[in-house]
């Protein structure tokens, strides 16, 4: 019984490593004013009738910390890629120079910066609940476990453990937040 005891301790903090991980790709995507090609990432360009992501038709660069460069591999894809940009709708605006499309990254307002605060903790929350979510899902199964004969002492020991695994995945969350946030407010 104790080896399932520890796969459902790894399989806990494997489900909120991955909710982490979501967390800080999420993040990468809410921009803090500087040019980040990973800013681009989630737009789908339609490439000879399939859609692709942007980054595996082109070469994206930061020339400077506020411009991103869009070299795409084919020019005949140059005002598709542009126009994919601005129905992304993320607030940026695309120059096409017949070989490269550049992006100037506009420094954000105080009001921006907030609302950019607002949606990294909706997404620390989510993940918060992600977190919480995989906890449940543990207690039940070692719950589970108690009524197939897992001594209740056990039980009680594996609970603690998961709700450590918790405790410290909630403060990381915590202090991801804390770094995002200031990175965005960071003028």
């Amino acid at each position: 019984m104790d080896e399932l005891v520890e796969l459902i301790l790894e399989d806990t903090r494997a489900k909120m490593e991955k909710s982490i991980s979501h967390l800080e790709n999420e993040l990468i995507i809410i921009r803090a004013g500087k040019a980040n090609p990973h800013m681009l990432d989630g737009i789908m360009i339609n490439y000879y009738g399939a859609q692709t992501p942007l980054n595996q038709v082109s070469n994206i660069g930061t020339p400077d910390p506020r411009t991103l460069a869009i070299q795409p591999w084919d020019r005949s894809m140059i005002e598709t890629i542009e126009k994919a940009i601005m129905q992304a709708n993320i607030g940026l605006n695309p120059i096409n120079n017949g070989e490269i499309i550049r992006i100037n990254v506009p420094p954000l307002t105080e009001e921006r910066r907030r609302d950019l605060v607002k949606q990294v903790k909706t997404e620390g929350e989510n993940t918060k609940i992600g977190i919480r979510s995989a906890r449940r899902d543990a207690n039940e199964e070692l719950k589970k476990m108690k009524k197939e004969g897992l001594a209740e002492d056990a039980e009680k020991i594996a609970q603690e453990v998961v709700q450590k695994i918790t405790d410290e995945f909630i403060e990381q969350i915590d202090r991801i937040l804390e770094a995002k946030e200031k990175d965005i407010m960071t003028v």
